[in-house]
């Protein structure tokens, strides 16, 4: 038998020139006066995982007879109803045939299930009223329960049609909603397009298409009619929801409702009168008119532990060495989860109690809450005007700049620290910097014109002009980075030029993040000025990052040229650098490839001589992964000094899907003014620059506090000779990257809560050693993490709950490592990322529930090992790193 769903969608997409009308060509279906309509009526919910077959799904039925008759008729308006809806013999069991063992409601009956009281307001009758097939409202009980309210509202949506075919809204349980009507013959069809409708229910979800969740919902009813009333009525409805960057994380919602005339005996007579309130009154006085969308229904967690409980359970799992595992961001969810239920002096108690050791992720826990609760918690835990808190507070920082619906409450609050006290001048940069973040995302969400992003814009916006100290200029521009507001790009372009070379550094890669329709024409001269050095003379770094940004920025011929003919007059690393570049542009097919070609078809901008420059910085992008679902893609930039010390690396790691990218990781690391040490000449603009080392990271499109190894000579001296090898830490916690939360109201009156979470365990380092003696240097990058994401989704009436939860959890490393031999020139540059094998598991569970503590639950698992690999870069990187390591290396 075909599938009903099938029809449904076949029925939608025939289009009709000329839709027949019913034969008696009325507005609305007409019960018939003195007449009782006896009629079966089942509403089932199935939940399984996406590829799931119906007879593997969990879920429920209520099934029961409805009598429906004419209580009364406008007499001057014959297809004005009030009708009268009398729900008995109630029954709920599986939706599925299953064996003794796992049925819960064996034994059980609506009484038993629901409870006497309860079953008693279920089966008391219903008013509609009903004007030409549209619901104009509904009478019920005061003090009746909203679940049996809801399922009754359920009931009365298949009471509602037009009989001839036409686009328009619909007020029912659903909410107001679009539908299309295609009548022929004695069938209709309605379509009701689930994304419109308007309902007082509010969710939430990430901020990042790519971190978010998709569904697709389609809604389709089938009517049958007789004698000018309903026959039967089919209807089915499907949601399917998936997590963007692994779709195979999806669950899906079957729900049906079926509607059979049984037969029709002799009933009571219509009742006489004119007004509808008068015939209601003679009815029942207690009756009341009740809204046609459903109410919310709050249920309470019967057996679930407190916040301390829970915390006593997990707490172990938050020391050091459990952080880098599935477990603990498992676990860290799971504490998300019952934070947002707890009150403000629960969550202090266990911040209060809580060991030094796991107080760092407990605070991203109670951040990433992201209520009130807990936000009004934390801040009155921490105490910024002490240094000693430094820990704690930057992680509270990192996490508000990471919160996937963040309000104007948080911000607020950052504002609050920054006006008050601070102990550390690294504390005071950071929240300047988040600030910048939460401006983004909530300008993202509309929230542009909120009081405290106008105060957070104006500051960042003026505070590069307010002061002449070097570090805050920085701390105001990475602000402005990460708010990538519109109205600072000629502010940034204004500090690419005429900054020191840190501060035209950030500005430049704070316009590389802007879409490329912003970059204009102005904002393209001042880069290629900087480039060409037409003003002044500005540092490699500085000129290559200007280079990155044109390349990028739908560059046109003669700025291609331009570039391309410079290429021999630069300083020998430069030179490499530029050529590896536009190799990579070709190689990768970056949209600037195309110009490139036709440029290099011109012999003077592409010759042997121009192009065979001999060097060791390098450009290379690759893939990590090509899926249906998501791209993620890599590019390492490394750029020498003369000398053959590093002078900046750069890997990033982008992410794509739904049309939009994610800028998941970025992780610079920079040095300069070392020449010194090896007794070398420093390239040209780069005489007086002071010894520094450092590193700048982004993650998940959140530009990060940069880190210093070292600044000064002397600093530098010092830390060389008490060096532990040890990488420096540049962020360590547990992300909440997924979060998305969402009520469906099914059509039946029953809803379903879909909760889908992505929680990260990350740990960022990187160092860089030198040896003197053995003229070698050594940088690293390395990145640690754990993700775990899941996806629940339930369907609870109080009295049953049924639910499927769908997750994957995975640990993984990847390490990027430069080797540099310099005792000769061209110096010996070996780079190394490596992925190391690292397990992949899902799960699914199935689960069902009786308020009397029956249950039944089905697990199932998959797992996988996937292997390790070596990223491959170019060849000429690839022979350079048999020569590094055949001939050994000392450390």
């Amino acid at each position: 038998m075909m599938r009903l769903s099938l029809i449904f969608i076949c029925i939608f997409c025939t289009s009709f020139s000329a839709a027949a009308k019913v034969s008696d060509q009325t507005a609305g279906p007409r019960l018939n006066n003195g007449k009782l309509y006896k009629y079966s009526y089942s509403a089932e919910v199935l939940l399984d995982r996406a590829k799931g077959t119906a007879e593997e799904s969990t879920g429920y039925r209520i099934s029961t007879s409805v009598n429906v008759n004419l209580v009364w008729r406008n007499p001057s308006n014959e297809d004005e109803q009030l009708i009268k809806i009398l729900m008995s013999d109630v029954k709920i069991e599986n939706v599925n045939k299953r064996d003794d063992k796992r049925n819960i409601f064996l034994g059980s009956s609506a009484k038993s299930i629901l409870g006497k009281d309860n079953l008693a307001a279920l089966e008391k009758p219903l008013i509609l009223h009903l004007n030409f097939g549209k619901v104009k409202s509904l009478y019920s009980y005061r003090k009746e329960h909203a679940v049996f309210k809801n399922i009754k509202r359920g009931l009365v949506s298949l009471f509602q049609l037009q009989l001839s075919s036409g686009r328009g809204e619909e007020m029912d349980v659903s909410g107001k909603c679009k539908v299309n009507y295609q009548a022929r013959q004695n069938q209709v069809t309605r379509i009701k397009e689930l994304d419109s409708c308007k309902t007082a229910d509010t969710g939430f979800t990430s901020h990042s298409k790519v971190l978010g969740v998709s569904s697709k919902s389609t809604s389709a009813t089938v009517f049958t009619l007789e004698e000018g009333f309903i026959k039967s009525a089919h209807s089915e409805e499907n949601h399917l929801l998936s997590v963007n960057v692994q779709q195979a994380i999806a669950a899906k919602i079957i729900s049906k409702q079926k509607l059979q005339l049984v037969q029709i005996e002799a009933g009571p007579k219509e009742t006489a009168g004119k007004e509808v309130k008068s015939i209601i009154k003679t009815l029942d006085p207690k009756y009341v008119s009740i809204p046609l969308a459903a109410e919310t229904v709050k249920s309470e967690c019967k057996g679930c532990p407190t916040l301390w409980e829970h915390w006593q359970s997990v707490s172990k799992e938050f020391e050091p060495k459990s952080l880098s595992n599935a477990t603990a961001a498992r676990n860290f969810l799971s504490l998300i989860q019952t934070m947002r239920k707890a009150r403000k002096e629960e969550i202090l108690q266990v911040l209060r109690s809580s060991s030094s050791s796991v107080l760092p992720p407990l605070v991203d826990a109670v951040t990433s809450t992201q209520t009130s609760a807990s936000l009004e918690a934390i801040l009155e835990f921490l105490d910024f005007s002490k240094e000693e808190g430094f820990m704690l507070q930057e992680r509270f920082l990192y996490a508000c700049g990471f919160a996937s619906h963040p309000n104007e409450e948080m911000l607020k609050a950052l504002m609050g620290i920054r006006n008050g006290k601070i102990g550390s001048n690294d504390i005071k940069e950071s929240v300047v910097i988040i600030m910048g973040a939460l401006v983004r995302k909530l300008c993202q969400k509309g929230g542009c014109e909120l009081p405290a992003v106008l105060e957070t814009k104006k500051l960042i916006l003026e505070g590069p002009g307010s002061t002449e100290v070097e570090s805050e200029i920085k701390m105001y521009l990475l602000a402005l980075k990460n708010a990538l507001l519109p109205e600072a790009v000629p502010l940034l372009t204004k500090y690419s030029e005429s900054g020191s070379g840190p501060i035209s550094s950030i500005a430049i890669t704070a316009l590389q993040k802007y879409d490329v329709s912003m970059i204009t024409e102005e904002v393209k001269k001042t880069l290629n000025r900087i480039y060409h050095q037409n003003h002044r003379v500005h540092e490699k770094t500085v000129r290559t990052a200007a280079a990155d940004v044109i390349f990028s920025s739908n560059p046109t011929y003669m700025e291609v040229k331009n570039l391309l003919l410079s290429i021999g007059s630069l300083p020998h690393e430069m030179n490499k650098y530029m050529l590896s570049k536009v190799q990579d542009i070709l190689h990768f097919e970056m949209p600037a490839s195309k110009v490139v070609r036709q440029v290099m078809r011109d012999m003077i901008a592409y010759n042997y001589d121009r192009f065979s420059k001999v060097g060791s910085s390098s450009a290379f992008s690759g893939y990590i992964t090509r899926d249906p679902d998501t791209t993620s893609t890599y590019s390492l930039d490394i750029l020498y000094s003369g000398s053959g010390i590093l002078r900046r690396s750069n890997m990033d790691i982008m992410t794509f899907s739904k049309d939009t990218q994610l800028h998941a990781s970025q992780v610079v690391i920079e040095a300069q003014g070392l020449e010194s040490l090896i007794a070398a000449t420093a390239d040209e603009g780069e005489e007086d620059l002071e010894s520094f080392s450092g590193m700048s990271a982004v993650l998940f499109d959140v530009q990060l506090r940069p880190v210093t190894f070292f600044k000064g000579y002397s600093d530098l001296m010092s830390k060389m000779f008490t060096a532990t090898g040890e990488p420096i830490n540049v962020v360590k916690g547990l992300i909440l990257l997924v979060d998305h939360s969402q009520v469906i109201q099914l059509q039946s009156g029953l809803r379903a809560s879909a909760e889908f979470q992505g929680g990260l365990a990350i740990d960022i380092s990187g160092g860089m050693e030198f040896s003197l003696w053995y003229r070698e240097s050594k940088t690293s990058v390395n990145n640690k993490g754990a993700m775990v994401v899941t996806g629940n989704v339930t369907v609870d009436m109080d009295f049953v709950r049924a639910g499927v939860e769908v997750s994957f959890e995975t640990e993984a490393a990847l390490d990027f490592i430069t080797t540099v031999k310099f005792s000769e020139y061209p110096f010996l540059v070996c780079m190394q990322m490596e992925k190391a094998q690292f397990p992949f598991r899902q799960f699914l569970t199935k689960y069902e529930s009786l308020a009397s503590g029956k249950h039944y639950i089905s697990r199932k698992g998959r797992r996988e090992i996937v292997p390790g690999s070596e990223f491959p870069l170019h060849q000429e990187n690839s022979n350079m790193c048999k020569k590094v390591f055949s001939e050994g290396s000392d450390w």
